[in-house]
């Protein structure tokens, strides 16, 4: 059996992305078409294994695609991204519950952002909350939410009490307009509110939170940093290659020589591939060996995992470093809104704003190099 190339898959949709991104920015939500598009590609479903209606696709294959798409639009990349990492993180409780996704166009939107409360009643629980940063929630037949079991009381839950993801179909869940913002604008990560509604037992999920392995058997906190890896990769070339283009055709003000011919130009691009490609490379070797070691059952020890940590946050933030350095050398250039290098520059730095690959985890991956306990939740975890 010949093994499908989703990088090849995710390529192809390159026309349609475009063509739609720019509505992607006004209407701050991918646009159903692309959506489509991508579910009919098998894209949402690549990090799952084949028998959990997935693509078993390995990580540095998952990277890549995120990578493909957000290269065309970042918004897309992440709307790819999160709903990549919320079916193969929910799927082992939603083989229990196959009906909700025999459809492969079924999206899956999530959030840990927030918890929700769960009161049980007869045969389930009533769901109640609102959550924050529901990316893709507008084209999503189901959305999963934290929640606290109420088990033991009405209003407040158990102490120290790992929350449970339920699970609801989208038209049990009300969206409100809250993603007015720069940077990924069309990711379409709006708040989401639920009004008591009657969710079974059977979707009750064990929460996605824990730090028990996913699926595939590699730290679920890893799984969380690469995959945020891909969409900065995408958006920094994107930038890169629209610089070099740009450099090509601009003779800058007050000069007769061409952008390309100036020395802060060329040191600009060299920067900048230096910068993207050293994290990318690094990332992809250490992934490879984790996925290797994951795969075979073999222990991923706690240095491994501090390593991988600092690489992911380190990539990410290299890629915001290689955005502004070509964003400075093209000058003016890169400042109006219908300029290809504008929105680049304000979404690169929403990756790096996300709680699994933000800076501070360079130092407390450091720390546990060091034999010092990590402080943050990323790594906390692993001490």
């Amino acid at each position: 059996m010949t093994a499908i190339d989703y990088v090849a898959r995710a390529e192809a949709l390159a026309p349609l992305i475009r063509k739609h991104a720019d509505d992607a920015e006004r209407q701050r939500r991918l646009p159903r078409v692309v959506a489509d598009a991508m579910s009919d590609a098998g894209l949402y479903r690549i990090a799952a294994s084949v028998d959990q209606l997935g693509g078993g696709a390995d990580a540095v294959t998952q990277i890549k695609v995120i990578e493909a798409v957000s290269l065309v639009d970042g918004s897309a990349g992440w709307n790819l991204m999160i709903g990549i990492e919320t079916y193969s993180l929910m799927i082992a409780g939603l083989m229990r519950n196959r009906e909700l996704i025999e459809d492969p166009r079924v999206i899956i939107a999530g959030s840990t952002a927030a918890v929700g409360n769960a009161t049980p009643v007869d045969g389930g629980y009533r769901i109640s909350g609102h959550w924050k940063f529901v990316s893709g929630c507008h084209n999503a037949g189901l959305f999963g939410g934290l929640v606290h079991l109420l088990d033991d009381g009405p209003d407040v839950p158990p102490p120290n009490a790992v929350p449970s993801m339920a699970v609801l179909p989208a038209a049990d869940i009300q969206i409100l307009d809250t993603w007015h913002v720069g940077g990924l604008r069309g990711s379409g990560s709006h708040d989401v509110v639920v009004e008591d509604v009657f969710v079974p037992t059977t979707r009750i999920l064990a929460g996605i939170g824990t730090q028990t392995p996913s699926s595939d058997h590699m730290p679920r906190n890893s799984r969380l940093a690469y995959n945020k890896v891909g969409v900065a990769l995408g958006i920094a070339r994107s930038a890169i290659d629209t610089f070099v283009d740009l450099a090509g055709n601009k003779i800058p003000r007050f000069t007769s020589r061409q952008l390309r011919d100036r020395s802060f130009a060329q040191r600009a691009v060299a920067e900048a591939e230096v910068r993207l490609r050293a994290g990318r490379a690094l990332v992809f070797e250490l992934v490879t060996d984790m996925w290797g070691k994951a795969q075979a059952g073999e222990r991923i020890h706690r240095e491994e995992i501090a390593m991988f940590q600092i690489a992911c946050s380190a990539a990410v933030r290299g890629c915001i470093e290689a955005v502004d350095h070509v964003a400075q050398a093209a000058g003016t250039s890169a400042n109006p809104i219908d300029s290809p290098l504008e929105r680049p520059i304000r979404d690169v730095r929403v990756v790096g704003q996300h709680l699994t690959v933000a800076p501070h985890h360079i130092e407390d991956g450091g720390r546990l190099l060091l034999g010092v306990p990590a402080q943050e939740m990323m790594l906390a975890g692993f001490n």
